[in-house]
Parts: structure tokens; sequence; C-alpha cells
């Protein structure tokens, strides 16, 4: 494993490739770090590809950003270009979740001569206008994570969150947030992203140019990633397939292991050259 460091508008960011080969970039959600992507798993790089993630800005081991506001995914997509730059990748796959995966999609837009294929991980933005309850709900979690650290954040999020899986949503958040250094620039942060729009209306995704794999959410265990959304992406994007778990399982953005064999055979069928200069085709 190879860390990195790498200035973005004056922010460092912090993060990691390992393995060689062709690179798959991953970009985390909202509150999640670089690790939540696969979470953890090894099997890309098992198969011959190079993992490269890092921590957006005021998240993880990343230091905040210059002022409170610039946490825009105009910031977060003028970061991505600067790490592909400053480790002179000019191709990638890039595999974003949530957050990420609009920040992924944003840059596809931008520069499409560089994204071989894309992956959407419970993409929750759907293009139309902002919910004023979610807009609240967020800044209530900012709030909390303010008043009360990671506590108070629990308190605000639970309360939407189905008795079912309460018990494995707060254990996995609590670890989630436990590993950022700075909970006041991810507070800043949660009340910013939340208000940024990626791209101009889910009719931009039309124009996407790279095979695209979208990763959906059933609604009982993650309901802040609605799968009508992933349905819409698959719909909008020209080449896109969709992959979620079976009614009745955890959802499959949850499993690394899977989730990453899932990108796997995605590229192998849909960026053959791309696979096959990892070994995979």
């Amino acid at each position: 494993m190879a860390d990195f460091k790498v200035r973005s508008g004056g922010v460092p960011l912090a993060g990691n490739s390992d393995g060689d080969g062709p690179a798959i970039v991953l970009l985390h959600g909202l509150t999640a770090t670089r690790r939540y992507v696969v979470m953890g798993s090894r099997l890309l790089e098992r198969r011959g590809y190079r993992l490269v993630g890092y921590d957006a800005r005021g998240h993880g081991e990343s230091s905040a950003a210059p002022e409170p506001a610039a946490y825009e995914y105009s910031d977060l997509v003028n970061d991505l270009e600067r790490v592909l730059d400053e480790l002179g990748l000019e191709r990638v796959v890039l595999a974003g979740s949530s957050m990420g995966a609009a920040a992924a999609a944003a840059f596809a837009l931008r520069a499409p001569e560089r994204v071989v294929a894309l992956v959407q991980s419970t993409p929750a933005y759907d293009g139309g206008p902002q919910d004023p309850a979610e807009t609240r709900a967020w800044e209530a979690l900012a709030d909390g994570l303010d008043r009360d650290g990671i506590d108070g954040f629990l308190a605000e999020y639970e309360p939407g969150v189905q008795r079912r899986w309460t018990d494995s949503v707060r254990r996995l958040t609590r670890q989630r947030l436990e590993r950022h250094h700075d909970l006041a620039a991810l507070a800043d942060a949660i009340r910013v992203v939340p208000r940024s729009r990626p791209f101009d209306g889910i009719e931009a995704l039309e124009q996407i140019e790279a095979p695209t794999l979208v990763v959906g959410s059933r609604d009982e265990a993650d309901p802040e990633h609605p799968l009508a959304v992933a349905e819409a992406y698959v719909d909008r994007i020209p080449d896109a397939e969709l992959a979620v778990e079976a009614h009745g399982r955890s959802p499959l953005a949850w499993r690394g292991a899977q989730v990453s064999r899932t990108i796997f055979e995605f590229l192998e069928r849909k960026a053959p050259r791309f696979a096959g200069e990892a070994g995979g085709g």
C-alpha cells in the first residue's frame, strides 16, 4: 500500500494506492471515507487492478476546506481532477458511492475522454428541486454532530431507520464516523453537499458516454438511496445496467466482496481491453 497526499485548492487530500495495473478510483459518500466504497475488499486488487482511494475534503484524514462553504460538487470534481493529474492517471474507471457517485458522474460529463467506465453505487441525486424536509434533516444531523459529536449525529439519524436494521446501521455509522479527524469540517460538508447540484438535472445523464454499472439498494434497508433513483439512472444513461440485492438481503453496496465481484464482471464485459490489461480478460 502506498499512501499519498495531494493538495487541491490548498486542501491536503489523503489517499492510498494499492496494486498494479489499470486504475479504479474510489469516491466515497457523504460522512464516509475512502474505505467505504468496496468496504475494504481487495478482490479487485487481486484480479490485477490498481485501487486508488482518497478521503474527500473535510472527511477522514483529509483537511477541511479553506472556508465552510467550499464543499460544493464543483470543489469535489476539481479535487478528483487534481488527484488524477498528480498521480499521472490519464484514463480510469471511476467507482463512486452516493456523493462520490454524483461527483464521478459530473467528472464523466466534464472529461469523458478520461473515463473508461463508471460505477454509480447507491446514487441519491435525482435531478429535481431540493426537498425542504430532506434539507432540514441534513441540517439536524450537522447540528447534532456539532452539539454532541457522534452521539448527537446518531440521535438525529436513527429515528428514520427501520427497526430491523437499527442495530446494524448504528454500528456501521459509528464505525464510519470514528474515522474522521475533524468532525466540525464534516458538519460543514453535511450542510453544503446536499444543497449542491452535481449536474443540471437528471437529463444530463443522457450525455454520459462511458459504460455504467448502477448498484442500487432496496428501500427497506437504505431509504436514503431510493431504488427508483438507481432505476432512473439506468433509464437515462445510454449504456447502463442495474445490479441490486435480492429481496430480504442486506444491500449489495454494503458487501465489499460481492460488489467488487460485480464490478469485476462488469468490466470484463463492458471494458474488455481495460480488463485485459489487468489480466482479467
